[in-house]
Order: structure tokens, then C-alpha cells, then sequence
């Protein structure tokens, strides 16, 4: 039955407001981003009568600027990347997944690992539901390293901070590993690693998936904007505030000596430091922003990154349910290694 004429009309009516609503809120959000370094200056250095040479004033002129400029960035892009993920869902993913083999499979699972609404906290049900499911276990892998990694939260504050290259460099490097090391871990044949009531569990069917409205979309990635700002916007303050110390009291030649081309210990001595610092994205990415600025290497800065993100102490602990300690172990050396020669290869190309 064709839908009454009053009801489209009302339903045009609707989405013409909803679109008027959203270039409203584009404009409104790009005066504010355009107006954040003229605005931080002018409360730092006539409102508060900092001086623009001293450490201090450099410190708070940062920490002003940046807080909202990635407050903005980061409430921007999470909400185009919550209308995007509103067409997957684990269903999707793992029919999508389904019967794809070493190769072509690992490839498809880290790109899929970039856009999907997972993290740490979804290790566990994902992972069995991958293997119950019949995917191999070299590429749920590259799945479970592509997800945590590349998340949108970094791509928008290394784009933000740095530019389009770097955060190009950065997903195609994590897209690299996840790639990479999921098929090595495959041709290992772990399986045996595996612990045994995962292959007990059985996976009920993907039913239909939910058949969304625009209006229906928009609300999603509005609430994902909410979530996800409301978890991380206490790591971006604190993120920042250390860069701003960093910024205005550390001497250049210290980080350049420790973090630099020149030492070629740098890469795997940052790869260690970063591995118990446990942090997200919000939190890091910042100070990855003031230690490339104090003279460290981009290669040696983002291994650092990397390994905060991708080795996380929390998510290795979560996967142990599921994960014999033998197979955690070449997990974590494999992408220790490829993120150590990640950084080697950005500090000789770039």
C-alpha cells in the first residue's frame, strides 16, 4: 500500500528541519573552531597578562587552545564516523568475515576493524563469536589489532595536530601490522592456544539487521558523540596539560637526545616505556604533538603512540578468558616487533 500523501509531506517536513538543524550546527561549529587560537591568546596574554616569552605563558596559551580546538575536532568526526558505523553491527561483521581465508580475509578484517564500534570491552564476545562462527584465527586477529589501534579519536587529533599525511602514515602503518601480524599468527597454526570451551559455545544466527531512518541514523551518532566525549574528555584535559608543561619547561636537546633520529635505541626504548602507560588516544596523542614539536623523531613518536593504544594491559587481561598464556604472548610479540620496525621505517623515510 502506497504511503497516505499527508505522510511523506509530514516526513519531508521533518527532514528538510533535521537538515536545516545540521548546517546550522556545521557553521556554528566552524566559527568556533576558527575563533579558538585568537580567543586562547587574547585570554592569556591581555586577560590574564601573561607574557607571550615566558614558559608560563606558553603553557596556558597551549593548554587553552588546544583543549577546545580537540574538544571540536574530536565532537566533529566522531559524529560522521557514528553515521557510518550505524550500517555495522557485530552480525554484520562477522557475516562479512564468514568464510573469508588467510590473505584477502585479513586484509578485509583490519579495514573492517577501522570503522566498527569495538574496543577492548568487546574482545571477549567478539572473539568467540568470531571463531564459533568459522573465521580463521589469523584473521580475527587482524580484526582484534586493527580495532583498539586505528580508532577514530586518533586519526582526528593526528589529522588535527599534524595534517592529513601523518594521519595517513598512521593508518596505513596500523593497517600494515594488523595485516601482517594477524597472518603470521595464522600460519603458526595457535589454535591448540585456544582455550577449550571457546569451541564449545555455539553462535546463534545473525538475524535481520534494524532498518534505519536518516532521523534514526543521526540520533545514533549524536548519542556516540555524547558517549564517546563524555569517556574521554577527562584524558584529553589531562593529555593536554602534560603537553602544555612539556611545551613551556622541557628543553628541546633533552627530548631530541632521548626521543631523536640519532639514538638508535629510541624506537623499542619508547616501545617499552609505552606499553604500561595504558591510556587512549584522547589522552596521548597530545603529548605525541609536543614531543615531535621538542625535536623527537615522528617514527620513534608514533611507536610510542602505538604502543600505548594497541598494547593494552586491560584488553590483554580480558582476552586471557579466552587466550592461553603461550598465544597471548606471540600476540603481544608480534605486534611489539612490528610496531619497533614501524618506527624504524618512519624515522628512515620521513
Amino acid at each position: 500500500m502506497n504511503q497516505p500523501l499527508t505522510d511523506r509531506l509530514r516526513l519531508n517536513d521533518v527532514d528538510v528541519r533535521l537538515g536545516a538543524q545540521l548546517v546550522l550546527a556545521a557553521i556554528l561549529w566552524w566559527v568556533a573552531y576558527s575563533i579558538a587560537l585568537p580567543v586562547s591568546q587574547w585570554v592569556t596574554f591581555t586577560v590574564l597578562g601573561l607574557s607571550p616569552e615566558s614558559r608560563l605563558g606558553q603553557s596556558v596559551a597551549f593548554f587553552l587552545y588546544d583543549v577546545p580546538k580537540i574538544m571540536l575536532l574530536l565532537s566533529g568526526m566522531v559524529f560522521l564516523i557514528g553515521i557510518v558505523r550505524t550500517f555495522f553491527s557485530p552480525e554484520h561483521t562477522r557475516a562479512l568475515l564468514g568464510g573469508k581465508r588467510q590473505g584477502i580475509g585479513n586484509v578485509l578484517a583490519a579495514m573492517l576493524g577501522i570503522v566498527t564500534p569495538f574496543c577492548s570491552c568487546s574482545a571477549v564476545p567478539l572473539f568467540i563469536g568470531f571463531v564459533e562462527s568459522g573465521i580463521p584465527l589469523g584473521v580475527t586477529f587482524s580484526f582484534l589489532i586493527a580495532a583498539p589501534m586505528i580508532n577514530e579519536v586518533a586519526v582526528v587529533l593526528l589529522y588535527g595536530l599534524f595534517g592529513w599525511q601523518v594521519a595517513g602514515l598512521y593508518v596505513v602503518s596500523g593497517l600494515t601490522i594488523a595485516i601482517i601480524a594477524g597472518a603470521i599468527i595464522g600460519r603458526l597454526r595457535l589454535e591448540r592456544y585456544v582455550e577449550d570451551f571457546v569451541w564449545t559455545i555455539q553462535v546463534g544466527e545473525s538475524g535481520p539487521g534494524e532498518r534505519l531512518t536518516w532521523p534514526d541514523r543521526i540520533e545514533r551518532a549524536a548519542q556516540s558523540v555524547r558517549e564517546i566525549v563524555g569517556k574521554v574528555w577527562p584524558y584529553v584535559v589531562v593529555g593536554i596539560a602534560i603537553g602544555a608543561v612539556i611545551h613551556g619547561y622541557v628543553p628541546e636537546d633533552a627530548l631530541a637526545g632521548l626521543m631523536g633520529e640519532s639514538a638508535w635505541w629510541s624506537v623499542p626504548v619508547a616501545v617499552l616505556i609505552g606499553i604500561p602507560l595504558y591510556s587512549n588516544a584522547a589522552g596521548i596523542v597530545p603529548i605525541v604533538s609536543v614531543l615531535l614539536a621538542k625535536g623527537a623523531s615522528l617514527g620513534t613518536a608514533l611507536a610510542f603512540m602505538m604502543a600505548v593504544i594497541a598494547l593494552s594491559l586491560p584488553e590483554t587481561i580480558i582476552l586471557r578468558r579466552v587466550l592461553k598464556p603461550q598465544l597471548i604472548a606471540v600476540f603481544l610479540g608480534v605486534i611489539t616487533l612490528a610496531i619497533i620496525i614501524t618506527g624504524y621505517m618512519f624515522n628512515l623515510v620521513m
